[in-house]
């Protein structure tokens, strides 16, 4: 997932500058492994920082509790970026040459990944992201990875089942201008869905923060559109499904694992009901890996379903701690030379592979907003 990243302020432009570790700089080896988590803990998203973290923490647990890596404990280090991209900056740079960790977890939105990995390239600190979905993430270097899939995979499977599916040959998008990860979105899914033989039969677009929708969706619904591609975050779809409604929009609205958060449901109701998106799991995936995961965060989250975000990043730390092992090292090339061969990695939200573009190879679903939770529809293979 994506915002928009704004310019940092020149101030950030030269500590990133200067904020490379000369060789030899690094303490000697102590008696514990740390990681650095960096994400949005507070702020307008701060629901995908905190599932990421609880998550990643049960993932360390587990890791611990049977002996640790290298047979060391991991000392998880965890900052708050706010949701802000210098924030971000501020946070992996605290990490890296403070608290001097082997290897960044983080973040969720791509643009927040997207300001902080020149830090970790720069440093030669591997960074693997959980859910950041942006192509332009492992662009920035070749220390940086993700552990799920990108963007251009997630806008075509949105496509394909609303055309191949649900049978739609007409569709309207409605994108969050400010947002990359919308823009982004909302060009794959109708790269795809024109690609198929379908037909985009009106845009409009909003920002992040607005609470009025209306006049675009008038628009929107003068064009009949079978359906609405919103490919924004829960803090905007549910109050867009809400409006549409009210303005007579019966139509299924689609959208990306942005949507993924009980909010969606607490604030959209009735609204989403009958409504889809891709997402990286699902809780009644039959599969022991599902099973076990979800039992034990129920158990320590007081009966609480772990959402997607809390998935991959319990994987994303798990990925990172198996790589450790296979280095049988925890100095950062080593372990980013692992990372890169990763292969058949059997996770709570799939089997993912590392690719030669350290993105991951893995798959998708397909949910539906039925009865108040989230359904199972599809599993789309990569």
């Amino acid at each position: 997932m994506i915002r928009r990243l704004a310019l940092l302020p020149l101030a950030f432009v030269f500590a990133l500058s200067g904020c490379r570790q000369p060789p030899g700089s690094r303490p000697a080896a102590g008696d514990d492994i740390p990681i650095g988590l960096y994400g949005s803990l507070t702020g307008s998203t701060a629901t995908f920082g905190q599932s990421t973290k609880d998550g990643v923490s049960l993932a360390t647990e587990e890791v611990n509790a049977a002996g640790g890596v290298l047979g060391k404990p991991i000392r998880l280090i965890v900052e708050d970026n706010q949701g802000k991209p210098n924030e971000a900056v501020n946070a992996v740079l605290k990490l890296i040459q403070r608290d001097h960790v082997v290897a960044v977890l983080g973040d969720v939105a791509s643009s927040l990944s997207i300001a902080a990995a020149p830090v970790c390239q720069q440093n030669r600190i591997p960074m693997l992201s959980p859910s950041s979905t942006n192509p332009k993430v492992t662009e920035m270097g070749d220390y940086i990875f993700r552990a799920c899939f990108i963007d251009p995979f997630q806008g075509d499977v949105m496509a394909k089942f609303a055309f191949k599916t649900l049978k739609m040959k007409t569709a309207a998008v409605f994108t969050d201008r400010k947002n990359d990860y919308s823009v982004g979105l909302a060009q794959f899914f109708k790269e795809k869905f024109t690609a198929l033989g379908g037909k985009i039969v009106a845009e409009e677009g909003y920002q992040a923060g607005d609470r009025e929708f209306k006049p675009q969706l008038t628009n929107l619904r003068a064009a009949n559109p079978e359906t609405i591609f919103v490919p924004g975050y829960y803090t905007e779809c549910a109050l867009i499904a809400r409006q549409a409604r009210e303005l007579g929009i019966t139509v299924p609205l689609l959208g990306g694992d942005g949507w993924d958060s009980d909010v969606t449901i607490e604030s959209g109701g009735a609204a989403v009901e009958g409504c889809y998106f891709s997402n990286h799991y699902h809780q009644d995936d039959p599969r022991p890996e599902v099973r076990s995961f979800v039992k034990k965060f129920r158990e320590i989250h007081d009966g609480r379903t772990p959402d997607a975000m809390a998935v991959t990043g319990y994987d994303a730390a798990k990925i990172l701690y198996d790589a450790i092992r296979r280095a049988r090292s925890t100095d950062p090339k080593a372990v980013r030379d692992a990372l890169a061969a990763t292969k058949d990695f059997v996770g709570v939200s799939g089997k993912i592979t590392i690719g030669p573009d350290r993105n991951a190879s893995k798959s998708a679903v397909v949910l539906k907003i039925e009865g108040g939770r989230f359904k199972f529809v599809q599993l789309v293979a990569p």
